[in-house]
């Protein structure tokens, strides 16, 4: 992105920023007795040859939520779930001026929680394959759908008390953990049961259609699309490669745009202030947006090629439907679409670690390393057998390590 480009966009995202703040302080003063939620997450999915989001598994990574978050047994399980996008790290925020006791239910379709903290209600029905029937399923593994084609998951808080101008005691742990950066917020603590936290929060694994899709074309760009009917607010470009940035912004995408890889000379400060810019811009607190970014930014910003997109409101609300009550005064849910690209450097950095038998590779692409092999199988069928096998070796270093 060239210098003046970058100013303009930092100085008319500064100017939606302002104007998000004072809409913030307008909420407070005309409704005192009110209740505000806001919510961010992220939507992870893996472009195919054809930009479409694929089936991915997660071959390895890093177990990255504290002990004490709940799970039913899904932590260990997971990397079975074939879905085609990771939902990661939805929280819900609340503001309110007085205490007031709210119930809360989000919906998912095709898809399945697999984890969650304080406490909740696990839910997940399964359409019959024979009749249509639908029924819900036992707390357990038994009998799940494990494509989630037939599933509907859901998560329901039936009693939260929303507590404003208190400060209970939070469960933390000695490990460090990205879970926490979402807590500097000046949201209400909220109590399930007898837990406390700064927000509700959930995960999961899902099979559903991503409003963009992405793929590199003949000419070394990439081409993107919406493939829904809503403007895609933000769209961006990120390459990063041993540990040199780069990024390229598409501003709000209506239809299809073409982006030239970036030059690997960018600035994690600008980058950074750009996308917190854009989240407030969205209907985000400036404090959840800096929490967003906190949380993810050695992901988002990991090794690799990928692209960074604000899903539209409307994709969000289909996605996951939410239902509070009280009803809220104002809702913002503002989530970060990542759609990750196997460029043709990945995959020559892959083959290479295969080569030299460098296992940092694991840790360089991670939970990516099944599509980025599948892809390499398909290319080179030749070499199918030993991309099996350095898959295998992958498998068994973790077949006794944390689960991911």
């Amino acid at each position: 992105m060239k210098s003046s480009v970058r100013i303009a966009y930092i100085l008319s995202a500064l100017v939606l920023s302002t104007a998000a703040v004072l809409i913030a302080a307008e909420i407070g003063a005309v409704q005192p007795g009110g209740l505000t939620v806001h919510e961010w997450g992220t939507f992870t999915s893996v472009a195919g040859e054809d930009g479409a989001a694929i089936d991915w598994d997660v071959l390895g990574g890093k177990d990255d939520l504290p002990g004490f978050v709940h799970n039913r047994g899904y932590r260990c399980f997971k990397f079975r779930l074939t879905g085609t996008v990771r939902m990661e790290t939805p929280v819900l925020y609340f503001y309110s001026q007085r205490a007031l006791d709210a119930h809360v239910r989000v919906a998912f379709p095709k898809g399945l929680i697999t984890e969650w903290y304080p406490q909740a209600e696990y839910q997940v029905d399964q359409q019959s394959r024979t009749d249509g029937s639908v029924h819900r399923l036992e707390p357990n593994l038994n009998g799940l759908d494990t494509s989630m084609t037939s599933l509907t998951g859901g998560i329901e808080w039936k009693n939260v008390r929303v507590e404003p101008n208190t400060t209970p005691a939070l469960p933390v742990e000695s490990t460090p953990s990205r879970y926490y950066a979402a807590r500097t917020t000046d949201a209400a603590p909220v109590t399930a049961g007898v837990q406390h936290e700064k927000f509700l929060f959930y995960r999961g694994v899902g099979r559903f259609a991503v409003p963009l899709s992405a793929r590199l074309s003949a000419d070394g760009k990439v081409a993107v699309a919406n493939l829904g009917s809503d403007p895609v607010p933000m769209v961006m470009l990120f390459e990063n490669r041993g540990g040199r940035l780069g990024y390229r912004s598409a501003g709000a995408v209506s239809g299809p745009v073409s982006l030239d890889r970036p030059s690997l000379d960018g600035g994690f400060p600008q980058l950074r202030e750009g996308l917190e810019n854009a989240l407030v811009a969205q209907g985000l607190f400036p404090k959840e947006a800096q929490a967003m970014v906190e949380t993810w930014r050695d992901s988002w910003f990991e090794e690799g090629s990928r692209i960074i997109y604000i899903v539209p409101p409307g994709a969000v609300d289909a996605i996951l439907p939410l239902q509070v009550d009280p009803a809220p005064f104002r809702t913002a849910r503002v989530f970060v679409g990542r759609i990750e690209l196997i460029t043709p450097e990945t995959k020559r950095a892959v083959e290479d670690a295969m080569a030299t038998n460098d296992r940092t590779v694991i840790d360089r692409y991670g939970r990516f390393l099944d599509p980025i092999l599948n892809r390499m199988s398909l290319e080179k069928p030749a070499a199918a057998s030993q991309i099996e096998q350095f898959r295998a070796n992958v498998q068994s270093s973790f077949a006794a390590a944390a689960c991911r």
